[in-house]
Formats: C-alpha cells, sequence, structure tokens
C-alpha cells in the first residue's frame, strides 16, 4: 500500500512539475525584430542575449527576421507586421515628415554615422574639396547626395563640379577597378573591413568632421500604436538586449562565436576576420562616456531634422518629441 501511495505521489509530483513549466513558457510574450540586413556583427548583442537567455529571463520570446526589401524594418514595423526593426535615423524623419508614417525611434543603437567618403589609400584626395573634378560612386539613395554636397561645401569646395555615379551596392569593387575616384554610401564597418581582408587599404572622410550633424546610423523603431499597446514587452526585449550589449563588451571573442553560429551562411556567409574589426568600430560606436547605450536626446533629433530641411530631404519639420522616446531599463 504504501508503495502505490510514494507512486502516486511521484506521479502527481512530475506532472505538477511539467504544468509549472508549461506554464512558465506560456507566459512568455512574444517579440519580433526585422533586421536592417542579414545578420552581421552589428547584432551580435542580440544573439548574444537570446543564446545566453536574457530575453527568456526577462519573459520574451524573440523572433529575428531578416528584410526582403530594403524598407522593410521601417514599414512592416509601422505596419504592426513587426514588433521591431532596425533602421536608421534620417530614414525614420524623413519618413515622418515626408508620409507621415507612425514611426518611432525607441533606443539609439549606433550613435554616430557609419556612412564615409571612401577611397584607396594612395589617392591624391586630401579632404572633400579635392572631389571637385572627379567621379564619386554611390548607391542612387538622396541622402548620399546630401551628405556629399554638406561634406565638400563645408570643405570650400563647389559640390557641382563632382560628377556622381550611381554604382549600386558595388561600392568597394568600384574603388579598386577605378570605375570611380571615391564613394559614398560605403559604410566603415563593413566595405572598409572587407577591402582590409583582401588586401586593400583605403581612407576615408568622417561626415562629422565636415559639416554633417551626428546623426545615429542604426536606431531601434515601432510603431505608435505597438508602442502603445506592447510597451511592457518592449521594455522587457530592451533590459535583455541591454544585458546581451554588455556581455558582448566584456567578452567580445566569445559574442563574435555566437554571431557566427547564427549566421545565414546560405546568403550571406561571413568572413570572421572582417566581422571581428567589424565588432570593434561598433563597440566605438554604440556608446560614450556622456551618452549610454541606447540613449537619445531632444537635441540630437531637432539637428538632423534641421539638417534634412536645409538639404530639402523633409518639406517641414515633424514634432521632435514624437519621432523617439527613451526606453527604462
Amino acid at each position: 500500500m504504501k508503495k502505490w501511495l510514494s507512486l502516486i505521489l511521484l506521479v502527481v509530483l512530475l506532472f505538477t512539475t511539467a504544468a509549472c513549466g508549461t506554464g512558465k513558457e506560456k507566459q512568455l510574450k512574444n517579440v519580433s525584430i526585422m533586421l536592417d540586413w542579414y545578420p552581421n556583427a552589428l547584432h551580435t548583442f542580440l544573439y548574444v542575449a537570446k543564446e545566453k537567455g536574457y530575453f527568456a529571463e526577462e519573459g520574451v520570446n524573440l523572433e529575428i527576421q531578416y528584410p526582403a526589401n530594403p524598407t522593410d524594418p521601417l514599414n512592416l514595423a509601422a505596419a504592426g507586421k513587426v514588433t521591431l526593426g532596425l533602421y536608421y535615423q534620417p530614414d525614420v524623419i524623413i519618413a515622418r515628415a515626408n508620409e507621415n508614417i507612425p514611426i518611432k525611434s525607441v533606443a539609439s543603437i549606433v550613435r554616430a554615422p557609419l556612412n564615409h567618403i571612401v577611397f584607396m589609400e594612395d589617392s591624391p584626395i586630401k579632404s572633400p574639396k579635392d572631389l571637385e573634378g572627379k567621379t564619386v560612386g554611390y548607391p542612387g539613395i538622396a541622402l548620399n547626395e546630401s551628405l556629399l554636397k554638406t561634406m565638400v561645401e563645408h570643405d570650400g569646395g563647389d559640390s557641382s563640379k563632382i560628377e556622381l555615379v550611381d554604382v549600386g551596392f558595388d561600392l568597394g569593387a568600384s574603388i579598386v577597378a577605378e570605375k570611380v575616384d571615391a564613394v559614398i554610401g560605403a559604410f566603415i564597418n563593413h566595405e572598409v573591413p572587407v577591402l582590409k581582408q583582401k588586401g586593400y587599404e583605403t581612407r576615408n572622410f568622417n561626415p562629422v568632421e565636415y559639416g554633417v550633424p551626428a546623426y545615429s546610423e542604426v536606431v531601434l523603431v515601432t510603431s505608435d500604436e505597438t508602442l502603445k499597446n506592447q510597451k511592457q514587452e518592449i521594455e522587457a526585449f530592451w533590459r535583455a538586449a541591454v544585458k546581451g550589449y554588455e556581455f558582448t563588451k566584456a567578452n567580445p571573442e566569445e559574442a563574435l562565436q555566437i554571431l557566427l553560429t547564427n549566421q545565414d551562411e546560405a546568403n550571406f556567409p561571413l568572413v570572421p576576420e572582417v566581422e571581428k574589426e567589424s565588432l570593434s568600430i561598433l563597440m566605438s560606436m554604440m556608446e560614450s562616456d556622456q551618452a549610454p547605450f541606447g540613449s537619445q536626446t531632444t537635441e540630437s533629433w531637432k539637428e538632423v531634422t534641421d539638417w534634412l530641411k536645409e538639404s530639402g530631404l523633409v518639406n517641414s519639420a515633424p514634432n521632435v518629441e514624437a519621432m523617439f522616446m527613451t526606453l527604462s531599463k
């Protein structure tokens, strides 16, 4: 009889434990994020947070998605098709100002421009004004035209004397093959390390040093409606993401291995040396002594908005306070 009672108690205990485990899993809230591109060094902190269980600890079941089109992170987040997206501060302002897209930035991920004017190391170009009379390749994006114009004219040059050539995204190959003298639209955390790994040394001009405001290259966005309905889940996501960032900062080699394990080898295989260099560049641009990871300011958003208006990229300046907020940790 005692044996039967013991067996019954054991079965009840097992079912209770299983039920508790199932209940815990059911409590996880689904959150989806669309990357700005295929997995690369920029996204290391997210994969670390997922691998280390930080999202689960915060009650979040995170789904990471890749974009089919470059504008998907913005458009799908705005439409509520994904909870969050990674996008670019100037484009968030343009979308809000020109199309009234209800998108909002909730964190700055990379707080300075990655998009620089890039050219070969042995080029005679010494400053942006030296681009007069030369050809500059770019991916056919209006923002790049405005960046180039501001930089050249701030340096005392005449941007109308530069020939712009749409090279698509063959930016590195275009300067190596001498199809153009320089490119804009190349990222110092991608094209530059890729060229270096292939044996090509380059130099570059930082937009911030030539009259362009220090815009956030990458921000975390969501829609006004999603933020209203899922603020707790988004804040939980952010707490886990910050833990992932802190781990990456303290353990870059282990973090990089986690990223490489999660790469999309079929579509975008990663080169470890390139991603190591990229991660080093990025980590120096994701926070500063005065600006913690994720933080945003009204001054920054106003400065970038004013520059976009002066450049003719927005018709009117939207309400700055409506375009961003800072998440609680």
